[in-house]
């Protein structure tokens, strides 16, 4: 006879809930590159966000990914709205993050270290959530762009205050504004001079009247957005709000949401304008230098996108593997598994020292010619590289759980999903390379930056000595064929990481110089020499719960 209450097994060998962790006393090498690249008097404020982050924001953002957007073209009377619906944790999730400064902390406190303090702002929040993460960077990264026209500085500031109001109302009516945007149409992908989208003249103070479509328009329940249309001179810049400035609807249409590999708690549409009203920013035919600096700050992004990502698999390897038994012992006390996870570790520190070296040069970029010149090839050379290695890194750390890292509930899969999105999105890798051949052809203060980067790290390590000198010969323009670029421009990459690690004196640097230079390194993740102390590094990665 059986009984109704049997139990059939008992469940043991489980790790306890990673939540609840504080994602910055975890986080050695970000504390350390915070203070490193000048954003340490915001400590504080960071240790505030990355405590919930790590509780709260990580348990509400199961549900934002789970109820998916869903898109309202009419409301029951048959009205067209246009609107998209979310699940109310997604919105408190936007809501803690552009409180704490995500999308505006660089332009609230004018100082400096800003631009680094609200990078560390944007990784903490990518570790958590990353789909709400596409709104709050063009939010951040457009303020720079709507400040050029003096007309848009109430957008601006709307923009850069730390409130989020996700009521459809003019923005006259609302506390804070988000702005998404509309580059890419069907006919031309990246190559936006492609564009068709019309924009016709309303009157001499800048007035347009937009005519066309857009492939991907970006989280459509923005309260603006910058497009690129044909003016009678040329491609230019627009902001196009979801109102009209008499307080009508505007006209373009939400055809329908983007069925997407990943990103699924935000949002990606098809729009089509038909006489939808628009202001310019800058003049006629300028608009991809207009847009270039939101683009610039938008790559960052994708770095520390993929940094965040990286980082979050890696802390839940970890996690894992430190409370997983098998074969007699725990998971992280097998050498084998010793060497992914540090292995894993190395690439996610460096990562993150070389998006934060980028966001350092941002924020000097005003006052520095030098660092604005770093900024503007590092970044591409950096969305190139940390973004491609996310893929698979994220799929390592899948590995690491076995068939657990593969079911929704263990956040893996989420991470893998996501991680694809940062290399396509904003430039393609081939678009990263050709920008840096191009700045490499054209401004020759790019090589200069780059060799003098190198130069501060010379002889720290003979692996990077050697890497050094062959970057030298290549450092020039015209010296690297089109069809070679990727591979130099990883090279760049490896070599750029390697120099911060060195010149920090980070406790990985000797082994990232030896395996990613210093060819004692395979093809895939795990493939570390024997006598690297990996417990050492596995410590300063993640150190164990209390």
């Amino acid at each position: 006879m059986t009984g109704s209450n049997v139990e059939t097994h008992v469940v043991e060998n489980q790790p306890p809930e990673f939540a609840g962790r504080d994602l910055w006393a975890d986080d050695a090498p970000l504390r350390d590159a915070v203070e490193r690249e000048g954003g340490g008097a915001f400590a504080a404020h960071l240790q505030a966000y990355a405590q919930l982050a790590g509780g709260d924001l990580l348990q509400l953002s199961f549900d934002a990914h789970r109820d998916r957007p869903r898109l309202r073209t009419h409301d029951r009377f048959g009205h067209r709205i246009d609107v998209v619906e979310f699940h109310p944790h997604y919105h408190a999730v936007m809501e803690a993050a552009i409180g704490h400064g995500v999308a505006g902390f660089s332009w609230q406190h004018a100082q400096a270290g800003s631009h680094v303090a609200r990078a560390a702002l944007s990784y903490l929040h990518g570790q958590v959530e990353p789909g709400s993460s596409c709104p709050l960077t063009m939010t951040h990264a457009a303020v720079p762009v709507l400040r050029r026209a003096p007309s848009l500085q109430a957008w601006a500031q709307k923009a850069a205050t730390p409130a989020y109001d996700p009521r459809d109302l003019p923005t006259e009516h609302k506390r804070g504004a988000t702005i998404g945007m509309g580059m890419t149409e069907k006919q031309g992908g990246s190559d936006v001079r492609a564009n068709a989208t019309r924009a016709q003249p309303l009157s001499a103070t800048g007035e347009y009247a937009l005519t066309g479509h857009k492939w991907f328009f970006s989280a459509p329940m923005c309260d603006g957005f910058l497009v690129l249309a044909q003016a009678p001179a040329g491609l230019s810049c627009f902001l196009l709000p979801r109102w009209r400035p008499n307080g009508t609807r505007n006209a373009f249409r939400l055809m329908r949401l983007k069925d997407k590999l990943g990103d699924w708690s935000n949002a990606s549409s098809e729009v089509e304008f038909d006489g939808a009203w628009a202001h310019r920013i800058g003049d006629e035919g300028r608009g991809v230098a207009t847009i270039i600096e939101m683009v610039m700050l938008t790559r960052l992004d994708c770095m520390l996108g993929s940094s965040a990502l990286m980082r979050m698999a890696l802390a839940q390897a970890l996690h894992h593997a430190r409370h997983r038994r098998a074969f007699g012992k725990r998971l992280v006390e097998h050498a084998l598994m010793q060497n992914v996870l540090a292995d894993l570790a190395i690439e996610s520190e460096a990562a993150l020292a070389f998006s934060l070296r980028v966001a350092r040069a941002v924020d000097r970029a005003p006052v520095d010619p030098g660092e604005a010149a770093y900024a503007r090839i590092a970044t591409a050379i950096g969305k190139f590289f940390v973004c491609k290695r996310a893929p698979a890194f994220v799929n390592e750390a899948q590995e690491c759980l076995g068939g657990a890292g593969y079911v929704e509930e263990s956040l893996l899969p989420r991470l893998y999903r996501q991680a694809p999105l940062n290399s396509i999105w904003e430039g393609s890798g081939n678009i990263q390379c050709l920008d840096v051949l191009r700045a490499l052809a054209r401004e020759p203060e790019a090589a200069a930056v780059l060799l003098a980067e190198l130069q501060a790290a010379s002889g720290l390590h003979p692996a990077f000595d050697r890497e050094a000198a062959a970057l030298h010969e290549v450092l020039a323009p015209d010296a690297i064929d089109e069809a070679d670029a990727r591979r130099w421009v990883e090279r760049m990459a490896l070599a750029l990481q390697a120099a911060i690690l060195l010149r920090a004196g980070s406790p990985v640097a000797e082994v990232f110089c030896r395996s990613r230079l210093g060819g004692a390194h395979g093809l895939v993740f795990g493939t570390l020499p024997a006598d690297v102390p990996f417990a050492a590094v596995l410590e300063r990665a993640l150190p164990p719960a209390a």
